[in-house]
């Protein structure tokens, strides 16, 4: 994932994760983007690096986590800088699992978090979609 570099686009000055998807060019949208010091992560699903799904909410939150985080350290911040979580679930039966990745990976940040169940995600495997903030610096 790190292989490519994270410059400023010409036209607008934003450092953005490059697309790692064909979804991503076509719909136009950026899986993380830095604008000054703000960091937005869009939502993730925890697949894992072979694309497999874990049926495991707790195990699709922490790879959602793996993800988030290595974004914002793709584009220069750290976990400690994250101050929002929103959290998508399709069975609040999993918010316990849910929440227990989310004070894992940052919880030590105390950023602001919400966790709400939803009706469906894009796929019927998808448990979990989480997106993140982080403000570069404000971090421990």
């Amino acid at each position: 994932m790190g292989e490519d570099k994270i410059v400023p686009e010409p036209q607008d000055g934003r450092q953005r994760i490059p697309p790692l998807s064909r979804f991503e060019e076509q719909a136009q949208f950026t899986r993380a983007i830095r604008v000054g010091d703000r960091i937005i992560v869009s939502g993730n699903i925890g697949s894992e690096a072979d694309g497999t799904i874990s049926p495991d909410a707790g195990r699709q939150a922490e790879r959602c986590f793996e993800q988030i985080l290595d974004y914002i350290g793709q584009l220069g911040g750290h976990s400690g800088d994250v101050v929002r979580v929103r959290m998508f679930v399709t069975d609040i039966k999993d918010a316990e699992a849910v929440t227990a990745a989310f004070t894992h990976a940052v919880g030590h940040a105390r950023p602001a978090g919400t966790l709400v169940a939803v009706a469906a995600l894009a796929g019927p495997a998808f448990k979990v979609e989480i997106e993140a903030e982080a403000v570069v610096g404000s971090g421990q």
